[in-house]
């Protein structure tokens, strides 16, 4: 039996702009046009940022839902995680509102962004929980994961609730990904039974996605972290990178949950 991986694309965050890589999708139809195609390369789920009509981030519920729609129009088999992420901007009651208003399918939420307010962050939880939202802890360093296993000790984040991602590298002040970042993460959470992925800031991300792969874990690949080939050069758009990461999963004898031969 073949052992199956996910990719999720994330495919223009927060804070990147046309002027970063003129193939960043930010339009309804880009985001749309970019969800299919790398569907179609690999990519089981899509983890979606939207923006105002200036292009800043935005938490917005009516965007939100506008953006799904276009993306289950355009690849109705994908799946679909907003982000909470606060990018600077948002306090956690708004990142509660965006939530409470979207009622996605799954959701991104930073544990450090929560515990700027503990007492909202349970209502968060709980809130999640209730309406089945499956939610994914942003974790930034083990830090982060020391404050997961206090929440989840505590009963603020419910045990069951147990899949994060680990960051690698930092976009601002920028520090280079490497595979040896996953290590700590790994130490960390170890025996904590955990469903895990890794998305990774720089060219290396492709290298931190093999590493993530080798030892059981899911991947996230995209704009928003990374817009470099590993040579230094630009990938032409998200597909490039994605159809490069599914490869480095079969090179392992893996192979991708999107696809019909999945197990």
């Amino acid at each position: 039996m073949t052992q199956s991986f996910s990719v999720t694309v994330a495919p223009n965050g927060a804070r990147r702009s046309k002027k970063d890589h003129p193939a960043l999708p930010l339009t309804l139809e880009e985001i749309a046009a970019t969800a299919k195609a790398c569907f179609d390369a690999g990519a089981s789920a899509i983890h979606l940022h939207v923006r105002d009509e200036d292009g800043v981030h935005s938490l917005d519920a009516g965007r939100y839902r506008d953006a799904m729609a276009a993306v289950s129009d355009a690849a109705p088999d994908m799946q679909i995680q907003i982000t909470t992420e606060s990018a600077g901007v948002y306090d956690v009651a708004t990142q509660q509102a965006c939530l409470r208003n979207v009622l996605p399918a799954a959701a991104s939420v930073s544990i450090r962004e929560m515990a700027r307010d503990a007492g909202i962050a349970k209502n968060v939880y709980s809130f999640a929980d209730e309406a089945r939202i499956v939610v994914q802890h942003i974790l930034y360093s083990p830090r982060d994961v020391t404050q997961l296993k206090r929440w989840m000790s505590e009963g603020v984040v419910p045990s069951r609730m147990n899949s994060v991602i680990f960051v690698l590298g930092r976009y601002q002040p920028a520090v280079l990904a490497k595979p040896s970042d996953l290590f700590p993460f790994l130490a960390a959470t170890e025996g904590m039974d955990l469903n895990w992925a890794i998305c990774a800031f720089g060219r290396n991300e492709l290298a931190c996605a093999y590493a993530a792969l080798q030892r059981g874990g899911n991947i996230r690949i995209g704009f928003e972290n990374n817009i470099e080939l590993p040579d230094g050069t630009l990938a032409r758009d998200n597909t490039e990178t994605i159809t490069l990461a599914v490869a480095e999963g079969r090179s392992l004898g893996l192979c991708p949950a999107s696809s019909k031969k999945a197990v």
